[in-house]
Order: structure tokens, then C-alpha cells, then sequence
């Protein structure tokens, strides 16, 4: 298991005093790769938590350009960077808050050219894009590979959770056998919500990898942030799913 500089203890030092963390969870988050797709105000945001905790490398996958109204809550972000690409302005951030940590850009969509290779790269993925397509692709790649994944996403006020092994846990396939209307460009946004969601996608991250409390397996977290109104619900398995009853 890869050791810890002295930097690293010092930096890390208040979170190994949490009980079943230590320096065991820390060498392992160290070791990890993460997969961080749809790096936006959800995306962008968990790659942030998990940089900050001492993850070793991340990959992060977005295309397109920035634009004006993707800074009320893409935080990596600045004003000077409109119209460029914006997965490169999250590394050049995240690089210069955590210097330790490695980081790549791909400035591109989840496709099905490349997702096989990004998924095996990794030891778990981030599911935030914002359209079904990619979450879908992904999702298959995770199955195909045997790769954790964390499934997040919200709307409006509104949001979900979970962690997907495969099989152990129902995919998202199972969950959302049918996609629902979903215009990227359409739906209502406050920054201060993909935040709430991505802190805790980065900290399920963090207890698949570290294994320092157990994460959310075949259950569902949802989220209404206008009622604050929070609940567990169980998921099951789809025996007849088309991605994951093979497992």
C-alpha cells in the first residue's frame, strides 16, 4: 500500500482522528483512482471533497465549453473562463488547492468509444452527468468491468443517491428501467443544492474505497431541499434487467 509523507499526515491529520479511519483509510485513498463524470456543479463540486481528502488521482471527464449561466454553481469555475473549455479550468483549480493529488482532463462526453477504457482506468466512477445517455453508457461500462459506481443526480430542489456494485446492488437500469423527459439545458438550478448532493457523492466515495463505514447499498437516499425532507428507501434488484441480471 503506498506510504504517506509527511506533508500528507500533517494535511490529512484531522480526518484520520475519525474512529475506523486512520492511516489505513488514508494510504487507501491515496491509492485510489477516481472516474468523475459530468464535471459541473454536481461533478465538479464531489471532485473537489475527494481532492481535498487525499483521493491520489482523479479523471475527469466533461465536454463542452463553460458558459455565463453555469457559474451560479460550477465553483471551479471563474468569470474570465467563459466560452473555454471547462474540464481544464477544474484541473488547473483542483491543482492548485491540492498539489498532491494527480489530476487529468478529458474534454470530452461519456461515449461509447471511450467509456471502456475511462472505466477500467479507474477503481470507481462518479455518475453526474446531466442527460441519461451518458448515465446509461457508464452504468454498462460499470457492469461490464465489475466497477463501483456513485449515482447521483437532482432537479430543481430535488435529489438522489446511491452506490451501485455490481452484483451485490441493483444498477441504475434497475432503478430507471425507463428515462424520464430530461432537457440538460431546461431544468431549475441553485447551487447550494448540486453542493448539499455533492458532498455527500464524494463522501459515499470515500467509504466504498476506505471501507471506514459502510456506504448506501440497495438503498436509495432522496432529498427534498425546499422541505428538507430526507429519506432511505430500499431498491431491489431487477432479476430480468437487461444490464446487470447476467451477474
Amino acid at each position: 500500500m503506498t506510504s504517506l509523507t509527511s506533508t500528507e499526515l500533517e494535511r490529512y491529520h484531522r480526518q484520520m482522528m475519525l474512529p475506523n479511519f486512520g492511516e489505513v483509510a488514508q494510504k487507501r485513498l491515496k491509492s485510489a483512482t477516481v472516474l468523475v463524470t459530468g464535471v459541473g456543479g454536481l461533478g465538479g463540486t464531489a471532485a473537489l471533497y475527494l481532492l481535498v481528502a487525499g483521493v491520489g488521482r482523479l479523471i475527469l471527464v466533461r465536454g463542452g465549453d463553460l458558459r455565463l449561466d453555469d457559474l451560479n454553481r460550477q465553483i471551479l469555475m471563474t468569470d474570465d473562463w467563459v466560452g473555454k473549455p471547462r474540464v481544464f479550468k477544474a484541473k488547473e483549480t483542483l491543482q492548485a488547492i491540492n498539489p498532491d493529488v494527480q489530476v487529468e482532463a478529458v474534454d470530452d462526453y461519456i461515449t461509447p468509444e471511450n467509456v471502456d477504457s475511462l472505466v477500467r482506468s479507474a477503481d470507481i466512477a462518479l455518475d453526474c452527468p446531466h442527460n441519461f445517455r451518458e448515465r446509461d453508457l457508464l452504468n454498462e461500462a460499470c457492469v461490464r468491468w465489475d466497477k463501483p459506481m456513485v449515482e447521483a443526480a437532482m432537479d430543481g430542489m430535488e435529489a438522489y443517491l446511491t452506490t451501485i456494485i455490481p452484483g451485490v446492488t441493483p444498477c441504475l437500469s434497475c432503478l430507471f428501467p425507463e428515462k424520464p423527459d430530461w432537457d440538460q439545458r431546461g431544468f431549475a438550478v441553485i447551487g447550494a443544492v448540486c453542493g448539499t448532493l455533492a458532498c455527500l457523492t464524494a463522501l459515499e466515495a470515500i467509504k466504498v474505497i476506505t471501507g471506514f463505514e459502510p456506504p448506501l447499498l440497495s438503498q436509495l437516499l432522496t432529498m427534498n431541499l425546499t422541505r428538507m425532507e430526507f429519506a432511505k428507501r430500499h431498491s431491489y434488484r431487477d432479476p430480468f434487467c437487461r444490464v446487470c441480471s447476467h451477474k
